[in-house]
């Protein structure tokens, strides 16, 4: 008997649909360096109002405005005459006390004699001795005043104290200047190298230090942070910086601390206040763990997950909490274990308990040093080699 053609087969007969073909990679822990992109202000290493230490008519200025100056070098002239008069007349006032020393020891030199003959009475002797006294203490006052009429006069040479770059000058040719209390005369800051200050909320920076604490974290090999700067149009600037210190009290208006930086500045590229971004290493996470971005789905609440397979070949969904990205990877901070297969492929085929064809996939590799940071990218983290 002939079956139709169109009668329908028995179900058992039907062939099994084949398992999908997915990708995957194996869950794996790397060190990578915890790096946090702060904002900073450009600061010189040492600053210097130039002031004159005496008052008097400015009548030379001897530099070029926005050159570099040596400490020592002359900067302004002050009109000496007048200083050189008062010196004059010091060293005359100690030439005059000097005479009266030489007198009045002569003549206490006298009735010392006399009085070793009892011809002279020993109040006399002893007028005499306190006369030599007194000049001498003249002498000492004369000299003083010398010195420190001489030491005005020097002072009329208004000098570089550091050495650095000088503004513009505040005040010009004829004018009256002040004694040290009054108007600066120019600015020199010193450039090469500079600091580079840098906010970080107190809550961040306690959390480092936690990390650091108990162990989430190690230190720095050398136990100081590195810093990159990322200047204002987004170049990665070529010279790395050491942090110095943090600031131990808190700004109570915005609750950050000033960390403050260290960095070559050989071309004056970097000028004070210019404002940067940057990039400071802080620790070093030795069991972080990187997926490439496709492996991250995200719930329809924003919330993320990825497709993780089983030891018996079946996918289910599993949450995981996503960090920075490093060099376009995600960190991912909590969900996954180390040798744990995730899904990168092949997602329109699956569904939840599904069996699956897995098939490996390299990640890319993702290698970043210290030194080396993308651009204007917003870094978390950095790989160890």
């Amino acid at each position: 008997m002939l079956a139709g053609c169109n009668d329908p087969r028995p179900a058992a007969s039907q062939p099994a649909a084949a398992a999908p073909e997915v990708g995957f990679v194996t869950v794996a822990s790397q060190p990578v360096r915890q790096v946090r992109e702060l904002p900073g202000r450009v600061v010189p290493l040492r600053i210097a109002e130039v002031r004159s230490r005496v008052a008097g008519l400015l009548v030379e200025r001897n530099f070029e405005q926005g050159s570099r100056v040596n400490a020592g070098d002359l900067l302004y002239k002050i009109d000496p005459a007048p200083f050189q008069v008062e010196l004059a007349s010091a060293e005359a006032t100690l030439a005059r006390a000097e005479a009266t020393l030489v007198l009045a020891g002569q003549q206490a030199q006298r009735l010392r004699e006399l009085l070793s003959r009892q011809t002279a009475s020993q109040a006399q002797y002893d007028a005499a001795f306190a006369a030599q006294k007194q000049a001498e203490a003249e002498v000492a006052g004369a000299k003083a005043a010398r010195d420190r009429a001489r030491l005005e006069l020097n002072y009329t040479d208004v000098r570089a104290p550091i050495s650095g770059h000088i503004g513009r000058a505040l005040l010009t040719e004829g004018a009256l200047v002040a004694s040290a209390s009054g108007t600066p005369l120019a600015t020199i800051q010193q450039l090469d190298p500079v600091y580079v200050d840098i906010t970080q909320s107190v809550g961040e920076l306690n959390r480092l230090r936690r990390d650091l604490a108990n162990g989430e974290l190690s230190r720095l090999e050398n136990g100081a942070a590195n810093v990159q700067l990322i200047l204002d149009g987004g170049q990665l600037y070529p010279h790395a910086g050491r942090l110095l210190f943090s600031d131990v009290t808190a700004d109570p208006s915005t609750g950050q601390v000033t960390l403050r930086v260290q960095i070559p500045n050989p071309n004056g590229e970097l000028f004070p206040g210019m404002y940067v971004r940057a990039h400071t290493t802080q620790g070093i996470d030795a069991d972080a763990i990187a997926l490439p971005p496709q492996a991250i789905q995200r719930t329809d609440d924003g919330k993320a997950e990825v497709w993780v397979i089983g030891a018996d070949d079946r996918v289910t969904r599993q949450p995981v909490e996503v960090g920075p990205v490093v060099d376009g990877t995600w960190l991912i901070q909590a969900g996954l274990r180390p040798g744990e297969r995730v899904v990168v492929d092949g997602f329109q085929k699956i569904t939840v308990g599904m069996q699956v064809r897995p098939t490996h996939q390299a990640p890319r590799a993702v290698e970043a040093s210290v030194s080396r940071i993308q651009g204007a990218a917003t870094l978390g983290t950095t790989l160890v080699r």
